[in-house]
């Protein structure tokens, strides 16, 4: 959108501004009809199911679960025969697991899924079941929810990707040749589409965590033979690079250097890997700067980013890089899924850092201010690079994806180089997130110093 004419642009940053309005006017909004609806000792008085519902989906979608539950489990005391009920108990089930409390997410959604299955409640509840077995590494049972899914919803919405997360659950749990049967499996289910290129690109990446390196060469043969990358999770430039890598890890030296000199010409991610292995990123990156405009990559919020980055111990260009793709830096964005400012920060992230970054009272608003913003948002992305070792891949990938997330993708990789773990990343959104991150950050890096003053 950033290309096209300017008036657009205008238009829609208008847009964007008017629907996080409009949210946080509904967060206001509930939040003041639920202090007139308490009682003398604070507990929340019954409305309607449909209100209680209403209201809860509000606090859901703002990311204020406490609140949210609230809601929920007064439909549940209450309501019992109301339809709001299958929302209610999925609801308390996803308000933990965004909370990362597994454990407590678990019997909720197994109650919304046996006593609500013909609904799509209880048809997300079964998904969420096994996802939040995936994260607790009970990959055993993950697998026995997703293969629920397969026979009781086999046009259900997320059928696709139940196929997906059973061929990684048992990968995970290394039973490789289950794991392959299921690869088949949806080979001959989905035959000719996205869903068969992931299924191959999974016995790939599990070939290559195996370090069984004619397999994976003979997976990516495949992939690159059926050329079917549309809409898929993986492109054919990442598909030529795990081929080249694995090529070079089985000996094959010179034609890995061969297929990775191919490799470097493009301006992909993995062609700034490809140039990284063969000792060339510097030129290649000149090229990618020289042919984008300087207006592409600014510093807006200098003082202020430099102030952060550096009492964090923080690259201030990686600074740069994620406020880019996040927000291009309009500090007064909010997302559909609540995130908000410069560095586009939900509530719940915001409170866990809010103290260290020297906002002991913090209100969602605040986090419209840029300064607020950024001392927040640079003492996550610190803590983040304490997580994953200063791999940046895996810090872009939590920043988006989730800290569970990037540390289960993170496991996955073998060896950790930055591009195996750029393959093991399994949301869609939060790869491409990754890519664009990283090619954003190597061009702060040939344009600006680590005071973010130009480069001659």
């Amino acid at each position: 959108m950033r290309k096209i004419c300017c008036t657009v642009y205008i238009v829609l940053l208008c847009t964007i501004a008017s629907c996080a309005q409009s949210s946080d006017s509904s967060l206001r909004n509930v939040t003041s009809k639920d202090r007139s609806n308490r009682s003398a000792n604070g507990d929340l008085l019954p409305l309607t199911a449909e209100e209680h519902a209403a209201r809860g989906r509000v606090y859901l979608e703002n990311r204020h679960f406490p609140e949210a539950r609230e809601h929920f489990q007064l439909i549940i005391d209450n309501f019992p025969d109301a339809p709001e009920m299958s929302y209610a108990l999925m609801g308390m089930g996803r308000s933990l697991m965004w909370e990362r409390a597994y454990d407590k997410a678990i019997p909720w959604f197994e109650r919304a899924s046996k006593s609500y299955p013909a609904t799509k409640d209880g048809r997300e509840s079964l998904a969420f079941l096994g996802a939040c077995n995936v994260r607790l590494g009970r990959n055993i049972e993950a697998a026995a929810a997703y293969e629920k899914y397969t026979v009781m919803y086999p046009a259900g919405e997320r059928i696709e990707s139940a196929y997906l997360n059973i061929i990684d659950a048992y990968r995970e749990a290394r039973l490789y040749d289950k794991a392959n049967d299921w690869v088949e499996k949806a080979r001959v289910s989905f035959p000719g589409t996205p869903t068969e290129t992931n299924a191959i690109d999974g016995r790939l990446r599990m070939e290559i965590y195996r370090m069984n390196w004619p397999a994976a060469i003979s997976a990516a043969d495949l992939l690159l033979a059926l050329n079917r990358f549309s809409r898929s999770m993986v492109s054919k430039d990442e598909i030529a690079y795990m081929r080249a890598f694995a090529l070079e890890k089985s000996g094959k030296r010179a034609q890995a250097q061969a297929e990775y000199s191919v490799l470097a010409a493009n301006s992909s991610y993995y062609g700034g890997l490809a140039a990284d292995k063969l000792g060339g990123s510097g030129s290649r990156v000149k090229r990618i700067v020289a042919s984008s405009s300087v207006k592409d990559y600014p510093v807006p919020f200098r003082s202020e980013v430099l102030e952060f980055a550096k009492k964090n111990n923080v690259d201030p260009r990686f600074i740069m890089a994620i406020m880019k793709q996040e927000s291009t830096f309009n500090p007064s964005v909010k997302s559909p899924s609540a995130a908000r400012g410069l560095l586009q920060l939900v509530v719940d992230t915001a409170a866990k850092y809010q103290a260290a970054a020297g906002y002991p009272e913090l209100q969602p608003d605040d986090l419209y201010n840029p300064r607020t913003n950024i001392a927040i948002g640079v003492a996550y992305i610190a803590d983040l690079k304490g997580q994953f070792n200063g791999l940046y891949e895996a810090i872009a990938a939590s920043y988006n994806g989730g800290e569970d997330n990037a540390a289960r993708w993170l496991a996955r990789s073998q060896p950790k180089e930055a591009g195996i773990f750029a393959s093991e990343i399994g949301f869609a959104e939060t790869k491409n997130y990754v890519f664009k991150v990283m090619n954003n950050y190597r061009a702060y890096r040939e344009l600006y110093t680590e005071n973010l003053l130009r480069k001659n």
